[in-house]
């Protein structure tokens, strides 16, 4: 079975990957941002690393996505191939950072990929507001996530809620992340548990907090 955390840089992803692995015994696949060649370049200059920092990340995530499949075991991943590709790759074509033709090329390598590619049993999606997702950021002390715009976060934010809710096809469970300190308060956490056991069992999309 494969579990997808999706959520906004400094949502807390990586937390709440850590926290189910523990809890299921899964295994935890964690996105790994600070080996990819590209990163350091990209913030330096965005417009001329764009294409093959996205790349990088795609062909890492593609091969995420297969092993995965291998396993005879439940995987929870930190962030999964499709965000990559309907949050923040198309993020940056809008930003001018991609060329139409460079973006056209990226999109049908993807198609090629999604073809022989299954989408997760259960996505679970963080979804945070701006001000928590700076508060984390700022936290946890990233050199490079520093100097983000808050715009940035705002566009990526408004890209998510479009996939999410109009272009993600699978099985989606919506945890507000706002006020929700799963890390500190075990009775969150244990909501968070329960919802997660009721998705998996009944099938219903997208689950909310309100529910």
């Amino acid at each position: 079975m494969h579990i997808a955390i999706a959520g906004n840089i400094g949502s807390g992803k990586t937390t709440l990957t850590t926290m189910l692995a523990k809890h299921y015994g899964w295994i935890p696949r964690f996105e790994p941002v600070d080996i990819n060649p590209y990163l350091e370049d990209y913030y330096k200059d965005i417009a001329r690393w764009s294409f093959c920092l996205e790349v990088y990340f795609l062909k890492q995530r593609f091969r995420d996505l297969l092993e995965i499949r291998k396993s005879d075991r439940t995987v929870v991943q930190d962030r999964s191939i499709y965000e990559g590709v309907y949050v923040f790759t198309a993020n940056n074509r809008d930003m001018g950072n991609l060329s139409d033709r460079d973006y056209e090329t990226y999109m049908e390598l993807f198609e090629i990929m999604t073809d022989v590619a299954q989408l997760p049993d259960l996505m679970i999606y963080l979804r945070a507001s701006v001000p928590h997702l700076v508060k984390n950021i700022q936290k946890r002390g990233r050199a490079y996530e520093q100097t983000m715009q808050l715009e940035y976060l705002k566009n990526l934010n408004q890209r998510y809620e479009d996939f999410i809710f109009n272009k993600y096809k699978g099985k989606v469970l919506v945890v507000e992340a706002d006020d929700n300190d799963f890390q500190h308060d075990p009775d969150k956490f244990a909501r968070i548990i329960e919802r997660v056991d009721s998705a998996l069992e009944l099938g219903t999309l997208p689950f909310t907090d309100n529910e």
